[in-house]
């Protein structure tokens, strides 16, 4: 038993598998569905909107948000949500082999879309509440690197495992059945984990005065966060600071994969899974500790300048790759690599300053405000990239990537940030 309590004390115990869970929803709902109603037979204008609408609860999640901090804990909200997901995948992928599976599994999965943003909500809630100041800037990078790895398998490992099923079965229905079907036994799994292995910090209660309304209540959340110091400076902040990232993360495949005579490198889908699987993950990984470490050792404000610069920088490599389309594979894997680097090390900064704005009695409700608002900044970001990059082409379009993150720099000055912030603290006698 004391080893257990033990255990549950330690964060490595508990936030890799907390964002590791975190992502696959996602990931399964946002991308990985395009790839599976296509290979489902069903029409290109039916996925790219219906699709798109899947991912509504993530930017409008602060509608509800403030319902998680005035009812139950956390850990209860984060374990729920995670069953619950495990329910809806089931029951999308028991609607697969039906004559209306389009119909009913968007409906199963619009509803999964709901609950892992409700789960969102909680579980960075809880690791606000679960960590010190010092804790939460070191394992950001943590955090961010096991949400990535979700990533990487939804669209790697079971994009791939769901075309050796169907290889073998001759069933497209069936193999992603069967990837439907892992998922939810995987959310399972982790909420019966997590049940009993997150810890119970004392802070993780319901905020809410007796006798007050439930509205009452929401109301004065939404209220609270915007009397917050420099909100309007906040709230540009946070939808600028990925400008220029949110328009280069549409392009970057597409310009791999595209021909030599449109601009692109020409690069097979295998190619492309490999540099990101392999050299991008790593450096993702290694900026995304790294950013986290130094954030804890230092604090938030000292090394925010750094970040925003190596963050932004490294997008010069997609345009020299624009400029000379080299063919070596080395090289390409290389640069490609530096700007993951770059873009993991930068977001620790963004992460922490989520976590900077969010403090308060609403602090997991106030987070989710402020993860809606870096949401909506790479929704509109994204949306334009496409048709400017088609006005100048690749070369030029990266230029103006480039010159997208202008906008960070000059407002970065502004913003007040408390010194010892994400610093670790010394420990005294």
């Amino acid at each position: 038993m004391a080893s257990l309590t033990e255990f549950k004390k330690n964060p490595w115990s508990w936030i890799p598998t907390l964002y590791y869970t975190q992502g696959i929803p996602y990931v399964l709902i946002v991308t990985v569905s395009v790839i599976m109603y296509k290979d489902l037979g069903v029409s290109n204008s039916e996925i790219a909107f219906f699709t798109s609408l899947l991912s509504l609860p993530w930017a409008f999640k602060p509608a509800w948000s403030p319902f998680i901090d005035i009812y139950k804990t956390k850990k209860w909200w984060t374990y729920f949500m995670q069953g619950i997901i495990g329910i809806t995948f089931a029951g999308a992928a028991l609607t697969l082999s039906t004559p209306y599976f389009f119909e009913a599994s968007l409906f199963f999965l619009f509803v999964a879309a709901f609950c892992s943003s409700t789960h969102d909500i909680a579980a960075d809630g809880f690791y606000m509440l679960a960590l010190s100041d010092d804790k939460q800037s070191f394992f950001v990078g943590i955090r961010s690197t096991f949400f990535r790895l979700a990533m990487i398998s939804g669209e790697g490992l079971f994009v791939v495992l769901a075309g050796i099923i169907a290889t073998r079965t001759g069933s497209s229905s069936f193999s992603w059945i069967s990837i439907l079907g892992i998922v939810a036994i995987l959310m399972f799994l982790m909420s019966f984990y997590h049940k009993f292995i997150l810890p119970e910090p004392a802070e993780d209660i319901a905020v809410k005065n007796e006798g007050e309304s439930p509205f009452n209540a929401v109301w004065k959340t939404f209220v609270d966060f915007f009397k917050k110091e420099q909100i309007v400076l906040a709230i540009l902040f946070v939808l600028l600071y990925r400008l220029g990232e949110g328009q280069l993360v549409k392009l970057a495949a597409p310009f791999l994969l595209d021909v030599r005579d449109a601009g692109g490198l020409g690069l097979s889908v295998t190619d492309v899974g490999i540099i990101n699987g392999t050299f991008g993950l790593i450096a993702l990984t290694l900026g995304g500790i790294l950013g986290g470490i130094v954030i804890s050792r230092h604090g938030l404000k000292k090394w925010l300048w750094p970040m925003i610069i190596i963050m932004n920088l490294p997008n010069a490599a997609y345009w020299y790759l624009a400029a000379t389309q080299p063919e070596s594979y080395l090289l390409i894997s290389s640069l490609v690599a530096i700007e993951k680097f770059g873009y993991g090390f930068g977001f620790a900064a963004f992460l922490m300053y989520l976590i900077y704005i969010a403090r308060g009695s609403y602090k997991t409700a106030h987070y989710a405000f402020g993860t809606a608002l870096m949401a909506l900044g790479m929704s509109l970001s994204g949306a334009v990239s496409g048709f400017i990059q088609e006005s100048v082409g690749y070369e030029q379009f990266f230029i103006w990537v480039l010159i997208s993150s202008i906008p960070i720099f000059i407002i970065t000055p502004f913003v007040k940030i408390e010194a010892d912030f994400g610093k670790k603290k010394a420990v005294e006698e």
